[in-house]
């Protein structure tokens, strides 16, 4: 993330994440599975599918359809990176209270999605900036109770693939899915993690990627394609999250070839993405880069490369230029996957880093627009006045 201070750091993850082997719960017929794979190589069993207790309630063979007709649809919207405070210091107005509400109306859909780039945890005592060695270094987190926040606001899924998930150890990774679990908000991003949703009689499959230990590693293409396609034979629709992309400001274009920032590879990001959607991938929400990017159509899906800053409370993101712009993705698909609409609805960091409805001026429109058009003249997709996102015919 790029942070308020302007001196650099490379925002590491503290130690590698334990790969995730068991099977989490799953509500029948319209809740949330995580199939983990403890052998990437070895071959896939049926995952098993779990009521909350934990105890198993039936075999739910890979592959089977849901009971729904191929041109039902289902609205996803998505948004970039999410801190809510800073604590213990820098938290935010009443405690958090309401946190969302200049944003919660346009965020409503069928299953809403953010990056929580942060843990959700009390100071474990494993900071990954405590070394004299890493001046540069920052680390944040909210308290366990704001997940009651993200559910307040109407996130039903967050993802945790990225470089500040596990800035407080594995112990604060882990009581961040605890505190999750009891706000009944789902996640994703550990590695082998795939998280299955269920709505409207629709199964989908979300997974996400960043080039960090104890993550599905977006520079592993051929893991990468086994895991959408796993993904594929479990679900209808399979949506790919990934932190991907240097970051700051003027890192807004979206160029050909890996990424490098501070000596990290943040992937390539045309080729991973393309890579996604070969295997079966039906959306990609990038975020990563603290800006805004481009949006693409590649084979009749979309590519959002980067949904920019959304919220950054206690001076955890920096919200100078164009930092200061995010946006929410709204996107229809068919049961199949096939493309019905989509929208783009900006957004900004006000005073305190709280997300804020840009409904006067738009400019995280504009930006994308702008953007698209210069970085993709002939695949981009077309931005209306509106916000309504189409592919180019």
């Amino acid at each position: 993330m790029n942070s308020q201070p302007s001196s650099p750091r490379p925002g590491l993850f503290g130690r590698p994440v334990l790969t995730v082997t068991i099977v989490l719960a799953a509500l029948v017929g319209g809740g949330v599975g995580t199939i983990a794979y403890a052998n990437r190589d070895s071959a896939v069993a049926a995952p098993e599918w779990h009521d909350p207790d934990g105890s198993a309630i039936s075999a739910k063979p890979a592959g089977a359809s849901s009971p729904v007709g191929a041109g039902q649809t289902i609205t996803l919207s998505a948004t970039g990176d999410i801190m809510m405070s800073n604590a213990p210091v820098g938290m935010p107005p009443n405690d958090g209270d309401g946190f969302f509400d200049s944003v919660r109306g346009d965020l409503k859909s069928d299953l809403v999605m953010g990056n929580l780039e942060q843990p959700l945890t009390g100071d474990t005592g494993a900071s990954k900036c405590g070394s004299p060695a890493r001046p540069n270094c920052y680390a944040f987190r909210s308290p366990p109770t704001y997940a009651a926040h993200l559910k307040e606001g109407g996130f039903d899924l967050v993802n945790m693939a990225n470089n500040h998930a596990q800035d407080f150890g594995v112990a604060g990774f882990h009581n961040t899915r605890a505190a999750l679990d009891g706000a009944g908000v789902k996640y994703t991003g550990a590695e082998d993690e795939i998280t299955v949703v269920t709505v409207k009689g629709i199964k989908v499959a979300v997974v996400g990627f960043a080039p960090y230990a104890g993550t599905n590693n977006l520079n592993d293409l051929d893991h990468a394609r086994q895991m959408i396609e796993r993904a594929k034979a479990a679900a209808d629709l399979v949506v790919v999250q990934v932190h991907m992309g240097a970051e700051g400001a003027a890192m807004q274009h979206v160029k050909p070839g890996n990424e490098i920032f501070y000596g990290e590879n943040r992937g390539d990001p045309v080729k991973f993405s393309h890579a996604v959607i070969d295997a079966g991938a039906d959306v990609v929400i990038g975020h990563s880069p603290h800006v805004l990017r481009a949006m693409e159509f590649y084979r009749g899906k979309l590519i959002a490369y980067s949904l920019g800053n959304f919220a950054g409370a206690g001076k955890t993101l920096n919200s100078q230029g164009p930092l200061k712009y995010g946006g929410i993705l709204r996107v229809t698909l068919t049961a199949d996957g096939r493309y019905v609409s989509g929208a783009f609805r900006s957004t900004y960091l006000n005073s305190v880093g709280l997300p804020t409805r840009d409904t006067a001026n738009e400019r995280g429109r504009a930006l994308v627009a702008e953007l698209t058009a210069e970085d993709f003249p002939g695949t981009g997709a077309r931005i209306g006045a509106d916000g309504s996102i189409e592919p180019r015919a």
